[in-house]
């Protein structure tokens, strides 16, 4: 099941805006200057939700003339990453596609490129009050939506759950806030009986699910927003031989055997080959603004009149029936 396919024909709309703009400059073209490259900057870099998301970076790139480089760093380390990200504004890109760690550490980052040239986009994770010319991501409010109604559908609606959360990134917060928020206005009988930070950490969510389990014997479903601590809490929850229903964001290797093994309920998957092909078309119009000729002051304001302040890649339901279709190798195959 996917929702709001509708939402990948932008990069349609966004071709034919171009088209349609050929009055603002006759020189220009929709194609990269030789050696134009685009560099998308990540943290925990070897997170496999990226590998999708950079073969879209990279089929946009390929298609336009461009050159397209990976970059970022290892760690969950806010420092190391603005570190990451300068280093790869040294090098003079045309744009970057960005996901912020966090939203505030990166406004003045994010400006200085800005103010030095080099086009930003960020994907999946914001940084709003900077001057980053367009964001890309899954409709977090509706995937909470969506987690809150399955729950409810297989729980009933007098029932326990919990939350695991990763405060600080702008889109795994409001995945775990706006559930919280759907379910308390919606469904008042519900409780909240666990709401642990893990972190992203497979270790932290196994001791904190362990723990809730313990005072919860009752506890019925776990909402999870990303997959590194889907993989801590479902192993916490076979351990304890429970059956509760466990629903996260995104998704691994790891947790998508879960899946397949009747052990995770379902996955909401942000489309990532979307989100990357949408992210590099946003990038490069930002820095081919000549191409866009809006019907706005942009010339009087002075800002790059690309801008998109959210646009949203759609997200897809992974369940046991179509798990095979996710799987990261088979995706790879003949990819490099």
């Amino acid at each position: 099941m996917e929702f709001n396919k509708r939402r990948s024909l932008i990069a349609l709309a966004i071709a034919g805006l171009v088209g349609l703009s050929g009055a603002a400059s006759a020189q220009s073209k929709l194609a990269c200057k030789p050696g134009e490259t685009y560099v998308m900057n990540v943290m925990v870099s070897a997170h496999p939700y990226w590998v999708p998301v950079f073969q879209g970076f990279k089929q946009a790139a390929e298609a336009l003339g461009c050159k397209a480089v990976f970059s970022g760093t290892p760690d969950y380390d806010i420092a190391k990453q603005i570190a990451s990200f300068e280093q790869d504004l040294v090098k003079k890109p045309a744009g970057v596609l960005l996901h912020p760690m966090q939203a505030d550490p990166f406004i003045n980052p994010i400006n200085a490129a800005i103010d030095s040239g080099i086009a930003v986009t960020t994907f999946a994770a914001d940084s709003p009050k900077s001057k980053r010319t367009a964001y890309v991501t899954s409709d977090n409010l509706a995937e909470a939506k969506f987690a809150a109604e399955e729950i409810v559908k297989k729980v009933g609606d007098s029932s326990q759950y919990a939350v695991l959360e990763n405060p600080g990134q702008s889109n795994h917060d409001l995945r775990v806030t706006a559930l919280i928020a759907y379910m308390d206005k919606n469904y008042p009988k519900m409780k909240l009986v666990g709401r642990q930070a893990t972190n992203q950490d497979s270790n932290a969510a196994y001791q904190a699910v362990t723990t809730m389990l313990q005072a919860n014997p009752k506890l019925a479903a776990l909402w999870i927003p990303e997959a590194g601590s889907a993989e801590g809490a479902v192993a916490a929850v076979k351990e304890a031989g429970k059956k509760i229903i466990i629903i996260h964001a995104d998704v691994t290797p790891a947790t998508l055997s879960e899946i397949k093994a009747g052990n995770i309920h379902m996955a909401l998957n942000p489309n990532q080959g979307v989100q990357g092909f949408l992210g590099f078309m946003n990038t490069f119009l930002a820095a081919h603004q000549d191409l866009i000729d809006p019907f706005n002051d942009y010339k009087v304001s002075r800002f790059n009149p690309m801008q998109f302040p959210s646009m949203d890649n759609g997200f897809a339901v992974i369940t046991k029936d179509n798990a095979d279709s996710f799987d990261l190798a088979k995706y790879m195959k003949g990819r490099s």
